[in-house]
């Protein structure tokens, strides 16, 4: 039997009528909405944005590297002006197959490491020294500024008077070029730290070595990071330099000797080996920072 509603005057039922419709469909069950109909959009979200952060980085370098062979392959790039991707390959694997090409990258990281643990000790300690201590900023910060302002590729030729043509100016050149990124990021970090934190510190009875290790090196250490990740551009490029002008080796030497050989291929190849190499570094700095500072907000993964 169809059921009848009551209306009022105004098209609005009466409050025993809304009051039975609302028990009626309060009393009716309730249907979830299936999961089927929203895992495939909840799913395929991640997804994409997973592989777009994988693949992305690589979009362009590929699409430079295509361009690249096709044109080569079209003629419309000369050889001796820049060969193509695959005349490259073939030198690096003849100098591989020698063993010269490992000589030459094992003895460019060799300084790059040595000189780069020189200045970046020198950098974080007297940093820290700066940052805390306003007695040591009075004595040694005007200085360090008045050092910082030459250039330190400009000193090659005192460094080579003063320590020869051996290891010491390559590795001495590249603590330098080290030094004060490292440096001036510390001592900001330092001071960027909150005070109030480390009032906090001292009221609690924290010494000036806990001081440190406990609340100013971790407030610092996102700003110190930065340096560190700057300062290894700067001495991959010192140790550029530096490997020209007086080497027996190094990849600086091998694209040197290319030069004076007119082997463009060997030449593009040791600036490929500089660019690999610049990006192993920046993707080794990026997974340390997000194992140091996972605490962080700022460096860690979304959980969706």
């Amino acid at each position: 039997m169809p059921e009848h509603r009551v209306l009022t005057r105004d098209g609005v039922p009466p409050p025993s009528a809304r009051a039975e419709t609302t028990d009626s469909d309060a009393a009716r069950p309730t249907v979830a909405p299936s999961s089927s109909s929203r895992s495939p959009r909840r799913r395929t979200g991640p997804r994409l944005a997973a592989v777009v952060r994988v693949a992305g980085p690589w979009a362009v370098p590929l699409l430079a590297l295509l361009t690249w062979q096709l044109t080569a392959a079209a003629g419309l790039l000369s050889a001796s002006v820049l060969p193509a991707p695959e005349a490259v390959w073939r030198a690096g694997a003849d100098l591989a197959g020698t063993g010269e090409l490992q000589r030459h990258i094992f003895a460019s990281l060799r300084r790059i490491a040595q000189g780069f643990a020189l200045g970046a000790v020198t950098g974080l300690v007297l940093g820290f020294l700066v940052g805390m201590s306003k007695l040591m900023d009075v004595l040694l910060d005007r200085s360090l500024q008045m050092i910082r302002t030459i250039p330190h590729l400009a000193l090659v030729p005192l460094v080579i008077a003063w320590f020869g043509i051996g290891e010491e100016p390559k590795i001495l050149l590249v603590a330098l070029g080290t030094f004060f990124p490292i440096y001036l990021n510390t001592v900001t970090g330092i001071r960027g730290v909150d005070p109030k934190l480390l009032q906090l510190g001292r009221s609690y009875g924290l010494g000036r070595r806990a001081l440190v290790r406990e609340i100013a090196f971790p407030g610092a250490m996102p700003t110190i990071l930065s340096g560190i990740r700057y300062s290894l551009g700067v001495a991959w490029i010192t140790l550029v330099v530096a490997e020209t002008i007086s080497a027996g080796d190094g990849i600086g030497y091998l694209a040197q000797d290319a030069r004076q050989m007119l082997r463009t291929d060997q030449i593009v190849l040791a600036v490929v080996l500089y660019a690999a190499a610049g990006l192993l570094a920046d993707l080794l700095t990026r997974l340390i920072e997000r194992r140091i500072l996972r605490w962080h907000p700022n460096y860690q993964r979304p959980t969706r």
